[in-house]
């Protein structure tokens, strides 16, 4: 989807936050500010999920527990129950009903993390395997 301009003000504070931030992450102010204001309104929509940061990018989570994306995957495994993720995440069932809720609104995100965090593990199997065919030769 294209972007549009949109106005508003912010407080000198406020500026001056975000331009120190957005120098941190070397990225251009108005791209870390439609960054926050994306995410608080999927927070809003969803309270209790959360955005972190880490060596793949931003990705959305429970507050208190694991990426949206692994509880997805967890749920993909164990054929849907609810019970069953709940126990083997160590999570309430109504958090991992929140990511699957989270994941209803933002379902090609959530499978772009799973498919990516796949295609690693696969990458470093087979990376472990030829360190292996070579350790026993």
């Amino acid at each position: 989807m294209a972007a549009k301009p949109y106005s508003l003000r912010l407080d000198e504070g406020t500026i001056r936050r975000l331009a120190e931030e957005a120098a941190r992450r070397h990225v251009p102010a108005r791209t870390l500010a439609q960054e926050l204001v994306e995410e608080g309104l999927r927070m809003r929509r969803h309270p209790g999920i959360v955005f972190r940061d880490g060596p793949a990018g931003r990705r959305p989570g429970l507050r208190r527990g694991p990426d949206v994306w692994e509880v997805v995957a967890a749920l993909r495994a164990n054929d849907g129950s609810v019970p069953a993720v709940a126990e083997v995440l160590a999570v309430p069932e109504r958090e991992v009903r929140l990511a699957l809720a989270y994941h209803g609104d933002h379902g090609s995100e959530i499978d772009d993390w799973i498919r990516a965090n796949d295609e690693e593990a696969a990458r470093a199997e087979t990376a472990w395997r030829r360190q292996q065919a070579v350790a026993r030769a």
